[in-house]
């Protein structure tokens, strides 16, 4: 008797021990929209602490607008014809600068190491991120695209509401690449660095400077796999034609469908701390 109770006890703690395993673990894979949420609001309360990055990811891109719209005082026309894609570029590049750091800044302080010692898994950890910056984002791509065109005239063809569009999917798509990165940096400093390999190649490629066509055909075929491309080349469709056009279409499905991708990237590379 008492041998049998004993076994059907370690049968019983046995099955209690793995099922509970199995539970967390199947919740630490999974995205929880609460623990999401949860993660996104504490990364929202942090920044509001931080004035100076609230100013570098609301303020700068709009700095940078005026500023180059008074370069090109006496050429309104050449304002036009680049504005719109700096108006995408620009915040591509803070959220890039700030999530990264941001996130490594978790990394090297411990914090990440906590949260995901909690029933939180990495796809919640970069989910929640990237909604506390994509609202970040909203807000910086709205003022920019609100400064250029009602305040500073660039003249666009189609809708403004397009220009938003893929302004925002620029800073998501920034936000993606800054929150990949920094699973590969062991500093801030060393986050910083990856701007001049991940950002650099993409703006000289993007068509900015000179149309992609007349590029050697090495570099055009680089440029055609760079999404910073088809962010360029969308803004060009709104300013030249009234309607979306599939041209357009394609071109922000491309830029979000990168943002994805390198959002699962991020989510698969997260480390607890830096080695």
């Amino acid at each position: 008797m008492t041998t049998s109770t004993s076994t059907s006890t370690s049968t019983s703690t046995s099955t209690t021990s793995t099922v509970p395993g199995t539970s967390t673990s199947t919740r630490a894979a999974a995205v929880n929209l609460s623990r999401t949420t949860a993660t996104a609001t504490r990364v929202l309360r942090q920044l509001r602490h931080d004035p100076r990055t609230i100013a570098l990811l609301i303020l700068i891109p709009c700095l940078m607008l005026v500023l180059l719209r008074y370069v090109f005082d006496g050429s309104p026309r050449t304002f036009d014809s680049i504005g719109a894609s700096l108006l995408g570029i620009f915040p591509l590049i803070t959220m890039f600068l700030v999530t990264s750091i941001a996130t490594l800044r978790e990394r090297t302080s411990g914090t990440l190491e906590r949260l995901l010692a909690m029933p939180l898994g990495k796809g919640d950890l970069i989910a929640g991120y990237a909604l506390a910056f994509g609202a970040l984002a909203v807000v910086q791509s709205a003022l920019a695209t609100g400064l250029a065109v009602w305040f500073l005239g660039l003249d666009v063809t189609g809708s403004a509401w397009l220009l938003l569009l893929v302004a925002l999917l620029d800073a998501l798509l920034g936000t993606a690449l800054g929150l990949f990165v920094s699973a590969f940096a062991a500093s801030e400093f060393q986050a910083v660095q990856f701007m001049p390999a991940v950002i650099f190649p993409q703006l000289l490629l993007c068509g900015l400077f000179a149309p992609r066509s007349s590029m050697h055909p090495a570099l055009e075929a680089v440029s055609d796999v760079l999404p910073m491309s088809y962010a360029v080349d969308g803004m060009n469709e709104v300013l030249k034609h009234t309607d979306m056009t599939a041209t357009f279409l394609r071109d922000a499905l491309i830029v979000a469908g990168c943002a994805l991708l390198v959002l699962f990237l991020g989510a698969a590379t997260l480390r607890r701390r830096t080695r």
